[in-house]
């Protein structure tokens, strides 16, 4: 507890003491400071021990050679080198550990001179799941003067002893396959991507892997306790579980990124409109990270869909109004188009097809400071917590700190968020007047709250996607049958990184959304992957 926690009593005439009660106690002090490198406060405050920083450093750093896999430097730093690596790899290794993730805590010191730092972990148990706990690490001064970590199983886990140890023991949960819109299974090999969307949609359901972090007598094997379980009872052996996935669709968008992502991280989402249910899930690469999902990134000029709402909802301007379009324009920075490209007397409709930031950026005093993330939860449902079935990033508008930030999130810069799959949301909401919550699962609840666009906005958002396409950005999904609309999008992501390339596009039932991580602009690396998914799949879903 902090010094000025604790009250101060009044003060009273102390009695005096011999000469050799005082000498006593000044050695005393003097002991405990040498030893612990700590004194107590005595009655006018706690009656705790001071911790050396040194050791709390020393403790630290163990922990991050630890958590970092450095098992050679993590040992150097205790009593006894050889039997701390060893205990520490086995540990990870034995119980499929990956990236422990170790958080100190506080520390505290002994009347021998010990500082113990208490600690939390979370250990990441590949293919089950998170098993949480708390333990200690005592350090200890040493002769020459250095701190080290006193080593001792314990510290690892407070039962991990000489006479006990932990053993992992996987549970076979019986093959409960994932099957698309039609009842057809899915299968990862035949789209990469399905691998984790698969394991976590099964998991969802109960039939995922199961398992236990089980303690055992190390001389006997018998199991003398249970630390940790995963996975729980739900879907029967062998029963099927349904998606809203389309085996059609996530063949086609898998192949799509793999032919014209040029090798790029890239993500892409395609879902029904008229009811959210998401057709196919894509990431490049398939493993790892979900992008199209989960990823946080600016999506750039696609957010114009959203600008434009809000403009057209408050009248704040028409298609056919003239709004300049210079090279550049300053608001706190510089703001310049792609290319610094620039259309003189354009109208507003030339500002959203050929995306015009500078041209969307003077508009800035026509809506409301808060008004565009006002705008993207009521009417598109961005920010809203969604239930899709899956791990999701439901996107994030806060409200611009000053003008300079205003400026940038009216073109989907700043501190505004998404990915493909609100981004593909925000298409299908334009387009259709209504938001649909994307959904992967059957059983996933809406807790959603909006209102729909005014039959009018939708028409004219309809008729900016689709001359984007005809006359803008996205000509290079011109051609292709069924009256596509679309929104490209370029989005900065550091002075030094190349710009993420995206596109949001439309036709008949389904919306699509793609970015290519540093693919320069929408136009060049995400419409290709939109018009070779388009191609190939070119009916809608039943």
């Amino acid at each position: 507890m902090p010094e000025s926690e604790h009250p101060v009593p009044a003060l009273r005439p102390r009695p005096r003491l011999p000469r050799t009660a005082v000498a006593v106690a000044a050695a005393a002090a003097v002991v405990a400071t040498a030893g612990a490198y700590a004194t107590r406060w005595g009655p006018f405050g706690p009656d705790r021990l001071a911790v050396d920083p040194a050791a709390v450093a020393e403790a630290k750093a163990f922990l991050a050679d630890w958590a970092g896999g450095r098992a050679e430097s993590a040992g150097a730093r205790t009593t006894s080198p050889d039997e701390a690596r060893t205990a520490l790899r086995n540990f990870t290794a034995g119980l499929d550990i990956a990236e422990p993730d170790l958080t100190a805590g506080a520390a505290s010191a002994a009347e021998d001179g010990t500082v113990t730092l208490a600690f939390a972990t979370r250990m990441p148990v590949t293919g089950l799941g998170t098993w949480s706990y708390d333990s200690r690490i005592p350090v200890r001064r040493q002769e020459d003067g250095a701190w080290k970590v006193a080593w001792d199983l314990s510290l690892i886990h407070p039962r991990l002893s000489g006479t006990e140890k932990f053993r992992l023991q996987r549970e076979d949960a019986g093959s409960s396959p994932v099957t698309d819109r039609s009842g057809k299974p899915l299968a990862a090999d035949a789209s990469p991507s399905l691998k984790p969307v698969l394991a976590q949609i099964a998991q969802r359901a109960g039939a995922g892997p199961r398992g236990a972090i089980e303690r055992i007598d190390r001389a006997s094997g018998e199991v003398t306790g249970t630390e940790a379980r995963f996975g729980k009872e739900g879907a029967a052996a062998g029963q099927s579980i349904p998606s809203t996935l389309d085996s059609r669709w996530q063949a086609a968008a898998d192949q799509a990124l793999a032919a014209k992502a040029g090798g790029k991280d890239a993500a892409l989402v395609a879902l029904r409109i008229d009811n959210g249910e998401i057709l196919a899930v894509a990431n490049s690469p398939a493993a790892g990270f979900n992008r199209a999902l989960s990823g946080t990134y600016a999506p750039g000029s696609t957010w114009k869909i959203v600008t434009t709402g809000a403009l057209l909802l408050g009248g704040a301007v028409k298609p056919g109004d003239i709004v300049d379009c210079p090279k550049y324009l300053t608001v706190g920075k510089q703001f310049h188009n792609v290319e610094t490209s620039e259309f003189p007397g354009a109208t507003f409709t030339k500002n959203f097809t050929e995306s015009c930031n500078t041209g969307f950026i003077s508009l800035r005093g026509k809506v409301g400071d808060a008004e565009l993330g006002e705008v993207a939860g009521k009417y598109f449902g961005i920010g809203q917590k969604w239930d899709v079935g899956l791990p999701t990033f439901d996107g994030s508008v806060p409200a611009p700190r000053d003008q300079t930030e205003k400026a940038a999130s009216m073109i989907g810069q700043g501190r505004v968020l998404g990915n493909p799959l609100t981004m593909a949301s925000v298409a299908a909401t334009a387009v259709s007047g209504t938001f649909h919550q994307p959904t992967v699962t059957p059983d996933a609840e809406d807790r959603t709250t909006t209102t729909a666009l005014p039959g009018e906005v939708v028409t004219q958002l309809r008729a900016l996607m689709r001359a984007t396409v005809t006359d803008g950005t996205a000509r290079g999904l011109a051609g292709l049958p069924g009256g596509i609309g679309a929104k490209t999008g370029t989005a900065e992501v550091s002075e030094s990184a190349p710009n993420n390339g995206w596109v949001v596009a439309t036709r008949g039932n389904v919306a699509v959304a793609v970015v290519v991580e540093g693919g320069i602009t929408g136009g060049s690396s995400a419409v290709p992957v939109v018009r070779h998914l388009l191609e190939a799949v070119p009916q809608d879903p039943a």
